[in-house]
């Protein structure tokens, strides 16, 4: 509990104050369209009033939000702040995209509302102005600013139209359509079938962003939406006045004609403030990818897997972290993003990019994957970097003993982090308490990920001329491999090397028994702090968590090991593109 407290209390506490802010704005201002001013709007309108403008305000609250999280290069800045004082708040700010979305459902929730409340507004509008009786209230209500349309309640101003024209005549109706229609794209294609297979119609479709804040800003400007001027209440006070409408003006009638006026547009007030944040973003992007990145070298490993090791002057990285790459010979628009492989000890920073969409594709030919011959530096394409962003894993450093969990492309960045863990214990870094390491690979099939296991036989013949083989222990799972293929490399289990990645330790088959591998590091450190670190699906992060709480402690305190679970929050899905 107190690991789950340490992990997602923050996070858990930002999300309930927004909810309740949003609670409160929807509660507010429903409640603020059931004064007196809005009586006569109600009298058409009814509660759908209420109903349209209560989602309205969140709406400009949630508009707000919804670019903040993907200033990535504000987010970096606040990171670096607060990581002094708190690693876990910092960390919370890698979560950014998750919270984007949770803005985003709460838009499109709030939009459906407005839109349906306001599609019954629409009815009720022109219902009034159909039914041409001068003893319906309504009616002398729709017929008030005929004579110099300077003080309508009624925006229909005619019986012998519809509301479908009077949608596509007016301002707000639109901005509203496009509106709709834009955030009907948005959020269609990012479902994460299309973000994955056709990253590109993810990546223009989400510009569409542009229209809708456009159309956010002007869409009040039509003021549709009227209510009885403060002058006008008194002259005329709607609770006595209601009933003698037909005398309203009259000579010795103590009601005047009531005066109406639509509230001025608000929205800019809430938006402008964070669009001026994300233009300034968009600014510091755009003189970031006109630095000069130098390749300094290409790899084309097995499984058309592409290692591309650069430099920028001024770069500095940590373990963990990742960088947005545009190619402006495949695309002068796109931004991919990819966790770094290198290390901050190295001469350079790396990435390895699967070669699985057609902008990877594109990347991979410009290279020269595609020839048999060396490609000259010359004819290498230009690189544009954005980052790095991303709070380093630095708390790996902080254990004696640590375990790493890789899952899928989830082992992407341990080969950072098992770099730098490696030059800092050859060079006797005393901010480095690791002792052992623990790495535990599960992949459903090696082909994909053949970098890797070059990346563990270096470090195995490392650590053996170094006389420190027992600092890496590490297992590799084949959780998808069928059993009949598994058994034609068993017979040569007694091979010096494993025969599927070249590695000494065997690969074993199927998924791991948590429970075991937990009591086993037990029973091996006892008196330790063991953290655990996993990045990959959370289905993984689940049963790590569940057979933590389950593996049963040693009786005597003395020898107990205490286990510190934290599920790396890194970009993992990112870097499948």
């Amino acid at each position: 509990m107190g690991n789950f407290a340490a992990n997602e209390g923050l996070s858990i506490f930002v999300i309930l104050v927004w909810l309740g802010i949003n609670a409160f704005l929807f509660v507010h201002f429903y409640m603020a369209f059931l004064v007196e001013r809005w009586f006569y709007t109600r009298v058409l309108l009814g509660h759908a009033l209420s109903w349209a403008r209560a989602p309205a305000a969140c709406l400009n609250f949630n508009c707000m939000l919804i670019l903040l999280p993907v200033c990535r290069n504000l987010l970096s800045f606040l990171r670096g702040s607060i990581q002094y004082c708190s690693r876990t708040a910092a960390r919370q700010l890698d979560r950014n995209i998750t919270f984007h979305k949770l803005v985003a459902y709460m838009i499109a929730f709030h939009t459906a509302v407005h839109i349906v409340a306001h599609l019954f507004n629409f009815e009720y509008f022109m219902d009034a102005q159909l039914n041409r009786n001068s003893s319906f209230l309504p009616y002398i209500l729709s017929e008030i600013g005929n004579g110099d349309n300077a003080s309508y309640l009624n925006p229909i101003r005619t019986n012998e139209t519809n509301p479908t024209i009077v949608m596509f005549t007016t301002i707000a109706g639109l901005t509203g359509v496009a509106i709709t229609l834009a955030l009907i794209l948005i959020i269609t294609s990012s479902m994460e079938v299309i973000r994955r297979s056709y990253f590109e119609v993810f990546w223009y479709t989400h510009h569409l962003f542009i229209i809708f804040f456009i159309g956010l800003v002007f869409h009040g400007y039509g003021r549709i939406v009227r209510g009885q001027t403060p002058t006008s209440l008194n002259a005329s006070d709607p609770k006595a006045c209601a009933d003698q409408f037909e005398n309203w003006g009259n000579n010795g009638s103590n009601c005047a004609v009531p005066v109406f006026a639509g509230n001025p547009p608000m929205t800019w007030k809430w938006v402008v403030g964070p669009m001026i944040l994300y233009v300034c973003e968009r600014l510091v992007r755009l003189y970031r990818s006109h630095q000069k990145v130098v390749i300094t070298k290409v790899v084309m490993h097995p499984s058309k897997t592409l290692e591309l090791q650069m430099k920028k002057k001024g770069f500095h990285m940590e373990v963990g972290q990742y960088v947005f790459i545009q190619c402006p010979s495949v695309s002068r628009l796109e931004w991919h993003p990819f966790t770094l492989t290198s290390a901050p000890e190295e001469d350079y920073f790396s990435a390895h990019i699967r070669i699985v969409g057609d902008w990877t594709e594109a990347l991979y030919q410009a290279c020269g994957g595609d020839k048999n011959e060396t490609q000259e530096a010359w004819k290498l394409p230009k690189m544009a970097i954005d980052g790095p962003f991303g709070t380093a894993s630095e708390d790996v450093f902080r254990y004696e003993v640590v375990m790493l969990v890789g899952a899928g492309i989830g082992v992407t960045p341990f080969a950072s982090i098992l770099k730098s863990v490696w030059y800092k214990r050859i060079q006797n870094n005393q901010e480095v308490f690791t002792k052992k390491i623990y790495f535990y690979w599960l992949c459903p099939e090696t082909q994909a990920f053949e970098w890797f296991a070059d990346l563990l036989q270096s470090l195995e013949g490392q650590m053996t001329e170094k006389d420190m083989a027992d600092f890496l222990s590490y297992n590799i799972y084949l959780t998808r491999w069928k059993e009949a293929e598994a058994a034609h490399f068993r017979v040569q289990h007694e091979a010096e090397k494993d025969p599927i990645t070249g590695l000494k330790q065997k690969t074993h088959y199927g998924k791991p028994n948590w429970d075991n591998e937990f009591a086993n590091i037990a029973s091996k450190h006892p008196g330790t702090k063991v953290g655990v670190f996993l990045c990959g699906p959370l289905r993984w992060g689940n049963l790590l968590k569940n057979s933590l709480c389950l593996t049963p402690r040693p009786t005597s305190s003395s020898s107990s090991t205490r286990r510190t679970f934290k599920r790396d929050v890194q970009k993992t899905l990112q870097v499948m593109y």
